[in-house]
């Protein structure tokens, strides 16, 4: 979290505001002769999305660790080459998980656990580029032998200017409603003593099971919609109430 302190000048026998300073910091205190007013704004730029992230991978199961393995990596080998060829840049393929676990199912007539196997996941992280051709790249991959599928979810590879703009009508916002409070309390202006802000991403982020789910029943090329994604900014502001 950013936190900015503006330095005012002291005022005579004046009640005492303290702003928090970061740690090792001297603390900064400013004084206040009017009422305070603390106010949190959220505010969310929505914007076309420009990449996109998925997840792909193969789970396998076979009696003995080393099949499940090996079978699991020629299997993945397959879905990285067919991404390469699909245009998909190596820097945008990143394995996100690989797992070797053994399988038990429980025998509710003996008690007992019954060994079924070995299961291996592996998953890459897929960045897409060009969203245009999400949909084809999902059946691709299904078609290659994924079958784990997540997102795709969608964002903005570099949202500074979203939470520029976010933060300026954050800010105008929040200012208007101090002034508002200040005149329904019988003042006349204000003036800024703290500010603080958080940032968050509002994109939309698909349930894992439903795009697996898609994924796997699709006949041809899924319809994929990339709609708008948000990038919200919250701020808090401390406002003096003046006359």
């Amino acid at each position: 979290m950013l936190r900015y302190a503006i330095p005012l000048a002291t005022l005579p026998f004046a009640a005492m505001a303290v702003v928090a300073a970061p740690a090792g910091a001297a603390e900064i205190q400013i004084e206040s002769q009017g009422p305070v007013v603390e106010l949190s704004v959220n505010e969310v730029f929505r914007s076309a999305p420009d990449v996109a992230q998925l997840g792909a991978g193969v789970m396998t199961r076979a009696d003995t660790a080393r099949e499940a393995l090996t079978e699991n990596s020629q299997a993945m080998d397959r879905i990285i080459a067919r991404l390469r060829e699909l245009g998909i840049a190596r820097e945008d393929i990143q394995t996100s998980n690989f797992s070797v676990s053994p399988q038990y199912d429980y025998n509710q007539g003996t008690g007992e656990q019954v060994f079924r196997g070995y299961n291996v996941s592996n998953q890459v992280q897929v960045t897409l580029r060009d969203l245009a051709r999400a949909g084809d790249i999902l059946d691709a991959l299904v078609s290659t032998g994924a079958n784990n599928i997540y997102g795709p979810n969608f964002m903005l590879e570099d949202d500074a200017a979203a939470k520029e703009a976010a933060r300026t009508e954050a800010y105008a916002r929040g200012q208007r409603m101090a002034q508002d409070y200040a005149r329904m309390a019988g003042y006349t202006g204000i003036r800024l003593l703290e500010i603080s802000e958080s940032v968050q991403n509002a994109g939309p982020m698909p349930q894992p099971a439903m795009a697996r789910m898609s994924a796997d029943s699709a006949e041809a090329a899924p319809p994929i919609e990339p709609g708008q994604v948000g990038t919200g900014v919250t701020i808090t502001v401390k406002y003096e109430m003046t006359r």
